[in-house]
């Protein structure tokens, strides 16, 4: 006896939750990081001081840290900022988490904060900190982004700092973002995107004041990325994600995967001075800051040696063409086989009440 066109369309829709469910078991199976390697870094510590925070950020006026980047220039000071709807202000913070200075930029609009990135000005001497008013969370909300340059203070004293602000479109279309990295070699700025299919977006060598700048893909992000940062020295760049942090040579071509630590909303990353560490933060109220060592792989190198086009984002694919051997050292960093079990597993009880579901429905 044949089904009933009524039987059928009655099973598509029955259909589409496990349809769902499948979806977000692959997209589960693929942003979950892999376990660490038995034989990486075996004498140290996976966090800092017995899984301890490095530090607390104890200043009740940041309840939403959602950038963070080492001083380039004050030692043991790191910058952080609110995420949306607060004041334009940027906190210097100690690694007791207690706040040193708070700076105001004049002029600015903190619309929707999200990254921070800092650099030394060649000619200068100085420093300089940068901050991405990047998100869009509606994907297209706003005509344009913002990124503001401030002069870092020789003082750490709260004061009132002049800002300069450099407009951005992206060539491709709007985006959600909350990665901003500049290359501490070039000076160039990059910027990447919160999605599920990520991208990396270069700015132009020479940014304009009187217009908007355009930004342009250079290369692919993992899902939902929330922060990225290069290394000191240049030769590599990390982007954090609300499961893991991934470090990349260029883009597309990974040197390893780092696990990190439970945190409530992950929402920031930057290196240590040294480029052997990175700090991780989330937003919340006396929301703690993580110090993770990096595999020996994924260390910044010594800035002499950090001269070649591989380390330069715009020079994915050549840098492909000269690291096979380095991939291939560097294969754990795929999906693991624990994460491919779960997938399966989790499918196969999918299946299972696609089938339930079916026999109920056409009987």
């Amino acid at each position: 006896m044949g089904i009933s066109p009524g039987v059928v369309n009655r099973v598509k829709r029955a259909l589409r939750p496990a349809a769902c469910l499948l979806a977000v078991s692959a997209v589960v199976a693929l942003a979950v990081p892999p376990l660490p390697s038995a034989h990486a870094d075996d004498d140290k510590p996976l966090f800092a001081d017995d899984d301890k925070p490095l530090f607390t950020i104890r200043d009740k006026r940041i309840g939403e840290s959602s950038g963070l980047a080492f001083s380039p220039t004050h030692k043991g000071v790191v910058y952080t900022h609110n995420d949306s709807g607060g004041s334009p202000t940027v906190y210097a913070v100690g690694l007791d988490g207690r706040t040193r200075a708070a700076f105001t930029l004049a002029g600015a609009v903190a619309r929707d904060w999200e990254a921070m990135a800092t650099s030394v000005d060649p000619k200068t001497g100085r420093g300089v900190l940068w901050i991405g008013d990047i998100g869009d969370n509606l994907d297209g909300a706003w005509s344009d982004i913002s990124v503001y340059k401030v002069v870092e203070p020789r003082t750490l004293a709260d004061a009132t700092l002049r800002a300069t602000r450099y407009r951005f479109r992206y060539k491709d279309g709007a985006r959600n973002a909350e990665g901003l990295m500049v290359d501490p070699r070039s000076g160039r700025l990059y910027i990447v995107s919160k999605e599920i299919d990520g991208s990396i977006y270069q700015a132009p060598a020479k940014l304009r004041t009187d217009g908007v700048n355009v930004l342009r893909r250079v290369g692919s992000a993992p899902i939902m990325a929330t922060d990225a940062a290069f290394a000191p020295d240049g030769s590599s760049f990390v982007i954090r994600t609300y499961f893991s942090a991934t470090v990349f040579r260029s883009p597309d071509h990974e040197i390893a995967h780092v696990t990190m630590p439970p945190l409530n909303q992950s929402e920031s990353v930057t290196y240590t001075p040294d480029g052997t560490a990175l700090l991780t933060g989330s937003e919340g109220e006396r929301s703690p800051v993580y110090e993770v060592p990096l595999p020996a792989e994924a260390r910044a190198r010594p800035a002499a040696a950090t001269r070649s086009p591989a380390a330069n984002p715009a020079a994915g694919d050549s840098a492909k063409r000269g690291s096979a051997a380095g991939s291939e050292q560097a294969g754990d960093s795929g999906v693991p086989t624990t994460m491919i079990v779960l997938w399966v597993a989790v499918a196969a009880g999918a299946i299972g009440v696609i089938l339930v579901i079916a026999w109920r429905t056409a009987r």
